[in-house]
């Protein structure tokens, strides 16, 4: 048997030893994007004032705009209020997570946006128009 052959075979067999380890026990994902990424890292990358053209602000902004609608389903159905994500500007979310940032490089941009979300005015709604879209 040639070399070939029996390096593929022991590729092989180191393959199918790897692969039968079992399923992965990683924890569920409920929140992905560049608002988790590390602060030092995003701050680096970000530019008040670029707007959308720059990539990293427009990334963020558009990741924020998710965040917020994700928020508002829980703040309906919990609080009978919202944010309006149409009154968020991109200027604000990137100098708001680019100072946060540049103060705290250790921890994630998230973790401002939940402030941020905490502290904005909300719009209240009366209980009747909070909604469920999974009939749960």
């Amino acid at each position: 048997m040639s070399f070939g052959i029996r390096a593929a075979f022991a590729l092989a067999a180191i393959c199918i030893t790897i692969g039968s380890r079992g399923p992965s026990r990683a924890e569920p994902l409920l929140r992905v994007g560049i608002g988790l990424q590390n602060c030092e890292k995003l701050a680096a990358q970000l530019k008040p004032g670029a707007g959308l053209d720059h990539l990293p602000n427009a990334l963020l902004f558009y990741w924020v705009q998710g965040y917020i609608s994700a928020a508002n389903i829980h703040l309906i159905n919990e609080y009978d209020d919202y944010v309006d994500a149409g009154a968020v500007a991109e200027p604000q979310i990137t100098r708001l997570v680019t100072e946060f940032c540049n103060a705290n490089p250790t921890k994630r941009p998230v973790e401002a946006l939940d402030a941020f979300i905490v502290k904005v005015a909300k719009i209240k709604i009366k209980e009747s128009d909070a909604f469920d879209p999974w009939g749960h």
